[in-house]
């Protein structure tokens, strides 16, 4: 299973990593995996102000519909368009071009509270 190093994780499933001075969010490989064929993404308009744990958006698979939570709370500068026209597209590099959205964080220790890979690593462990 493909976890990102450098990226910090939620139970339910989005990384989130620095880049730049923004904080880029997807969902993990392990979503992706477990979501099967995507079909359909919701993401945020830009300039939405987000809280830590607000739902920004919905991911829909032909098995599930599911939310999609944010990791930081701040301001979406950034809506990934691409991976909205070709929603499969995500399993092909979920830490990378699969970005969904990229947030202005308002308070960048949020980052630090959440799971560091090995971590998750142990968490993915108990929802097998």
């Amino acid at each position: 299973m493909m976890i990102d190093p450098d990226a910090r994780y939620l139970k339910t499933h989005e990384w989130a990593k620095k880049d730049g001075n923004l904080i880029a969010v997807g969902l993990t490989a392990y979503a992706i995996e477990q979501l099967g064929d995507i079909v359909y993404l919701e993401l945020p308009e830009v300039g939405r102000t987000l809280k830590q744990g607000d739902m920004f958006g919905v991911v829909e698979s032909v098995k599930s519909a599911s939310d999609m939570y944010a990791p930081v709370s701040g301001t979406v500068v950034q809506a990934n368009a691409a991976a909205c026209d070709n929603p499969d597209s995500l399993k092909q590099d979920p830490y990378g071009a699969g970005w969904l959205i990229k947030i202005d964080p308002s308070d960048i220790a949020e980052l630090d509270g959440l799971m560091d890979a090995e971590a998750y690593r142990k968490f993915l462990e108990t929802e097998a």
